[in-house]
């Protein structure tokens, strides 16, 4: 199955060119995340899945042009699968977790079916100079993971983990420098600064790729190119095996666009074994 014919993308081009309220993006994004089984869901059973009220679920129907849920819910059912796909039941809660994340992965692999977003992203940030990586809270450690391979090959590398008021000096400082591009991760929940800073990014002239855990989060609207990655949510704190995940597939797109990405790792392993960095 291609990524076009996939249940998700098939949902997420219906949900293209609307204009959805926050609480309608949390629906679709549930939707996606599930969507192999939504076409079965009543409208009470989608709005416990999504956290949000069963009138908000038809509101949310009504948006996308249709009479009200039963007739979303017949149109789903004819672009998706007879029957909702086998899933074995996990023995606890911790295996359920893990098992999301599994279909995370999943729902991953299909996305980059399509190559084309992620050498575009790749381009980029191959490009830029300096690379200001931006990621706070809960992506601050999405940001640093990123941000430490990268200047590897990257010879600029700005890492931008902490907010409060210098964070918009630190991003005129880049582009004065010449930074023609800024790599976001943003996960939920979203800090208001993540948003007003890709706002303040734009606005000073950089292209703003983000790594979001949905192409409906709130900072979809100042990114240039969103990649949309899910996050776990079974356990009390988010998981994000996916957008790391993520992260790492755009280091390779951008090593692909650094032509002395290798170079620079053999330059580093040389005199990583002089130093005595690394035990064998």
């Amino acid at each position: 199955m291609s990524v076009t014919d996939s249940p998700a993308a098939r949902l997420q081009a219906l949900f293209e060119g609307h204009r959805l309220t926050p609480t309608q993006r949390r629906i679709a994004h549930s939707m996606v995340r599930r969507a192999a089984e939504v076409p079965f869901l009543s409208s009470v059973e989608l709005a416990e899945l999504a956290g949000v009220s069963q009138p908000s679920v038809t509101r949310f129907a009504v948006a996308l042009g249709f009479d009200g849920y039963p007739a979303l819910r017949r149109h789903l059912r004819e672009v998706a699968p007879a029957e909702p796909a086998d899933r074995p039941v996990s023995a606890n809660e911790y295996q359920q977790a893990v098992e999301a994340e599994i279909e995370n992965l999943r729902h991953l692999v299909e996305a980059l079916a399509d190559p084309g977003p992620v050498r575009e992203a790749g381009r980029l940030l191959a490009a830029s100079r300096p690379l200001p990586v931006l990621g706070l809270r809960a992506a601050a450690s999405q940001a640093y993971g990123f941000a430490y391979f990268a200047r590897k090959v990257h010879p600029d590398v700005r890492l931008l983990d902490e907010g409060g008021t210098m964070i918009q000096d630190r991003i005129d400082g880049a582009v004065r420098a010449g930074a023609s591009a800024l790599l976001c991760f943003a996960l939920p929940r979203h800090p208001r600064e993540v948003v007003d800073t890709l706002a303040y990014a734009k606005e000073a002239g950089l292209a703003v790729v983000t790594v979001a855990d949905s192409a409906f989060a709130p900072v979809a609207r100042h990114s240039d190119l969103l990649l949309p990655a899910a996050v776990g949510t079974g356990l009390a704190f988010d998981t994000a095996c996916a957008p790391m995940l993520l992260g790492r597939v755009l280091l390779e797109a951008m090593c692909d666009d650094l032509p002395d990405a290798q170079a620079r790792l053999e330059e580093f392993d040389v005199k990583a074994a002089a130093r005595g960095l690394f035990e064998d």
